[in-house]
């Protein structure tokens, strides 16, 4: 294992669930859960991986490392869960469209097809949701 895999092994992603949709047919989507994207903590730097319909947005914060990203994203309304990234299985995954949940899952390391909204999403990584039980 390269030294690059091995230090984000037992990484910790956060996922961000949003109310906010520019796109008007994505409004018959949960409320609260119409748009995802990760944040991480990397080499003392907040990056975020917002996958947006028209393109792909990696941004290195300009916060300190000891800024709590996580806690005012939930301060300003959406819906925040820590996941620690999974082992994702050595073959490829499901072919499914590239929306935010599939590059959300991609990064974690998740390959479950039955996970395409944002909603089904937060279930799947929500400990002791219902739906884990």
């Amino acid at each position: 294992m390269n030294k690059n895999r091995e230090a984000t092994q037992n990484a910790t992603i956060w996922v961000v669930f949003c109310e906010e949709t520019e796109i008007p047919w994505l409004r018959f989507l949960k409320r609260g859960f119409r748009h995802c994207f990760a944040i991480m903590l990397q080499r003392d730097r907040w990056v975020s991986v917002d996958p947006l319909s028209h393109h792909m947005e990696v941004c290195v914060q300009d916060v300190d490392s000891t800024f709590d990203l996580p806690a005012w994203l939930q301060g300003r309304g959406h819906r925040v869960v820590p996941v620690e990234l999974m082992e994702a299985p050595r073959k490829m995954a499901p072919i499914l469209p590239f929306t935010c949940v599939e590059a959300v899952k991609r990064m974690i390391g998740m390959h479950r097809w039955t996970v395409i909204t944002p909603w089904q999403l937060y279930k799947a990584i929500t400990p002791g949701h219902p739906a884990n039980t």
